[in-house]
């Protein structure tokens, strides 16, 4: 990776970092922001590179492309979360790779995780994708489903139930926008003072490349970034 590719990912990062920052202070819940890189397609050099620059999460979306990086990546000091589609069938091979799972959208998936995390005596962090906008072409539960999905899934003793993540829809209206955020904000704030078994419900996973700084006013704690960071995917 040549100088003038790290100079415009470093750009890219501090720009995001300032965006954060001038969001938070927009927002009235004023909580602290985890900046998650989302790295499908980045080569390790990349990656690295992010990481020298003090990224400590990163997120790969399918599991071929993670497991064919993953011992190039200098990880010791970052969490690794698996952000994509997950097909029951390829649990057993990250498993043991990743520190949360962000997107449980199913009851079948929590068995198998729970079932292959036991093996290794591991408690997995993982997080209930919501379908918010309830789109067929996405995964997840709808809103008015999720808490009974959260109750049975908080009985599985080698999860950690953790939070939430979504995808709302793409709006050309902020209000709109702003309109699914708070949907979702409101329903975690309500689901989090419940009390479950396996669970600290700490993480809001909402916002990407083309919205983190609404999602982060309207209370997101996590966003996930990669076309901001690292340019447009070759």
């Amino acid at each position: 990776m040549n100088e003038e590719k790290k100079a415009e990912i470093r750009e890219r990062i501090t720009a995001i970092r300032e965006k954060i920052k001038e969001a938070q202070l927009n927002s009235p819940y004023r909580q602290d922001v985890t900046l998650l890189l989302a790295t499908k397609t980045r080569t390790p050099e990349e990656i690295n590179y992010a990481i020298s620059l003090g990224i400590d999460h990163i997120g790969e979306n399918r599991v071929q492309e993670l497991l064919e990086k993953y011992d190039r990546i200098e990880k010791e000091n970052v969490k690794i979360h698996f952000i994509g589609a997950l097909q029951t069938n390829k649990v057993k091979y990250i498993i043991d790779k990743v520190d949360m799972i962000q997107s449980l959208d199913r009851l079948s998936l929590a068995e198998e995780i729970n079932r292959q995390a036991g093996k290794i005596g591991k408690v997995m962090g993982v997080l209930c994708e919501i379908n918010i906008g309830h789109e067929e072409s996405k995964s997840g539960i709808a809103l008015e489903e999720a808490e009974e999905f959260l109750l049975q899934v908080s009985k599985f003793p080698h999860l950690r139930l953790c939070g939430l993540m979504a995808i709302p829809p793409k709006m050309t209206s902020v209000d709109r926008q702003k309109q699914y955020f708070q949907k979702i904000m409101d329903f975690y704030i309500d689901i989090s003072a419940k009390k479950m078994d396996n669970s600290n419900m700490a993480v809001l996973s909402i916002g990407m490349s083309d919205d983190f700084p609404i999602a982060v006013e309207c209370g997101s704690n996590l966003v996930r970034i990669g076309t901001a960071a690292f340019g447009q995917r070759n």
